[in-house]
């Protein structure tokens, strides 16, 4: 009976004991402020994130036209989509070619000036600041620089090839130049992905590059050898978030061509966009969005499934 009044009082409790509560309790008490300093982000994600996917996905059975009731249709939005929408072909080929040019061309412009960023030049800081500078400016604030710039009669691109005796170019405004020339326009803001490059550039371990001097190699198999297959998992991330984003273009579209000419530029999300707020049709816009989200998701998935045959991490046997 002592002993037991001893334990409920704490004096005949062990050492070990106490410490091990004391450590349970401690680590409680760390996983509550965790959860607390986590909850704006949780809650964010899911009134901002997940909620408005839930909805719109109950939206895309529906005709909805924002004023009055909603109407049950079940899955003719999808089938008007696929048999009568002329525009959804459309827009999705205009979107492929931007997405993908835009990509390879971001992508490989973007690794040719981490390249040069990484060079040990005087003032290099001053042209790392350049070659970031697009990356702040405003989307709409950009656009609206680049209609001058592809102006056909006093554009300063038309300007620089006149200058040279080459021929000039309609730019945005002729149907088989407007794709071309938005993807310029992405390049030319390459430089966030470019700062990614250079982060993993910096991380290439240069004993593997005085190996390769030491067994004869020249820059290109430094480059081809040891470079390369450092970056790869950079070139993975920058490869998903590129097409990502190009998937979802739209502010080219509706600053710059709103959709011409012809519908050269009619990207995908601009039909959304023209479905959902100027003709009201909520439900069809949502089953438009809905695809999208499809064919990103099998995109991002087959590049993580072949991710394995190309990217080396390191530390992986």
């Amino acid at each position: 009976m002592n002993l037991e009044k001893e334990i409920k009082l704490g004096t005949g409790v062990p050492k070990e004991i106490t410490k091990k509560t004391k450590i349970r309790s401690l680590h409680r008490k760390e996983a509550i402020a965790g959860y607390i300093f986590a909850l704006p982000a949780i809650l964010g994600l899911l009134l901002w994130t997940i909620g408005p996917m839930i909805a719109s996905l109950i939206m895309s059975f529906t005709n909805w036209k924002i004023i009055g009731a909603s109407e049950w249709v079940g899955f003719q939005n999808y089938v008007n989509i696929f048999t009568n929408d002329i525009y959804f072909k459309k827009s999705l080929w205009v979107t492929f070619y931007f997405a993908f040019g835009s990509t390879f061309f971001t992508l490989l412009s973007a690794l040719i000036v981490a390249l040069l960023m990484n060079m040990n030049v005087k003032g290099q800081s001053v042209f790392r600041t350049m070659y970031y500078l697009p990356v702040i400016v405003p989307a709409v604030a950009s656009n609206i620089l680049w209609l001058w710039l592809f102006n056909p009669d006093f554009g300063l691109l038309n300007t620089i090839l006149d200058f040279l005796g080459l021929p000039t170019l309609m730019w945005i405004y002729d149907e088989s130049t407007a794709i071309p020339s938005l993807i310029l326009l992405s390049v030319w803001s390459c430089g966030g992905t470019a700062l990614i490059f250079l982060a993993g550039l910096q991380d290439v371990p240069k004993q593997l590059l005085e190996a390769v001097d030491i067994d004869g190699g020249n820059v290109w198999h430094k480059f081809r050898y040891v470079t390369i297959p450092t970056i790869t998992p950079v070139i993975f991330f920058n490869l998903i978030m590129g097409l990502i984003g190009a998937f979802q273009a739209f502010t080219q579209a509706y600053v710059m061509t709103e959709g011409g000419p012809n519908n050269a530029t009619f990207f995908y999300v601009y039909l959304i966009f023209r479905e959902a707020f100027l003709q009201n049709n909520m439900g069809y816009a949502s089953a438009l969005a809905w695809i999208l989200f499809i064919i990103i998701a099998l995109f991002t998935l087959f590049i993580f499934r072949s991710s394995k045959d190309w990217v080396h991490y390191g530390g992986r046997k």
